[in-house]
């Protein structure tokens, strides 16, 4: 399957078979994939928590509204992300040029230092693009995923343990479908959603 390919059979998929598994190596391959997103100035800002044990996967079913992908599927990664991973940036540029590492370090941690809201969205910015790596890359090794932010955001950073200076952006349930999804919704037509040069 080829990229585009993969985009247009990507579907948000509710209905798993809940007696498969993924496979360890899978899983890391997913998340080998899922940790080549970019992110701004290589922060790698993402943390995933991949949920597997049923009694937490049931924890976060009944944190989300009891809907049922939560445990059907083979796995759920939460998608979370470090607010401070502009702080020590050198690890970032560790196998850069050493000019490169010393320009971009003092950089990264000026750009982002006692900006709440800056880091914050650069938090949502990262997990959004990991996200899409996640699902599109699971399409291609044969599953299907379900993007979801219908869940109670604080009983599941106390289900997982969620660090004081972590946020939770969103989960992705990835497993065998059990059902085909739904028929698209409806595109918006691209007279309505591109801009050319200014609104």
């Amino acid at each position: 399957m080829n990229t585009l390919e993969t985009i247009d059979q990507r579907r948000a998929v509710k209905h798993y078979d809940p007696a498969h598994r993924m496979t360890e190596a899978e899983i890391t391959s997913l998340l080998e994939h899922a940790i080549l997103s970019p992110t701004s100035y290589n922060i790698q800002n993402w943390r995933f928590v991949v949920a597997q044990d049923p009694e937490i996967r049931k924890q976060l079913r009944e944190a989300a509204w009891d809907q049922a992908q939560v445990t059907d599927a083979s796995i759920a990664i939460i998608l979370c992300a470090n607010l401070n991973s502009h702080l020590n940036p050198e690890r970032y540029w560790k196998n850069a040029p050493e000019e490169v590492g010393k320009m971009m370090a003092p950089m990264t941690t000026g750009f982002y230092e006692g900006n709440e809201q800056l880091q914050r969205d650069e938090a949502m910015r990262s997990c959004g693009i990991a996200a899409q790596t996640i699902m599109l890359a699971a399409k291609d090794m044969g599953y299907d995923s379900c993007p979801m932010i219908g869940f109670d955001p604080e009983k599941f950073a106390r289900i997982i343990n969620l660090p004081n200076d972590h946020v939770i952006a969103m989960m992705i349930t990835v497993g065998k479908s059990a059902q085909p999804a739904r028929g698209r919704g409806g595109q918006l037509p691209l007279s309505e959603v591109v801009v050319s040069e200014k609104f």
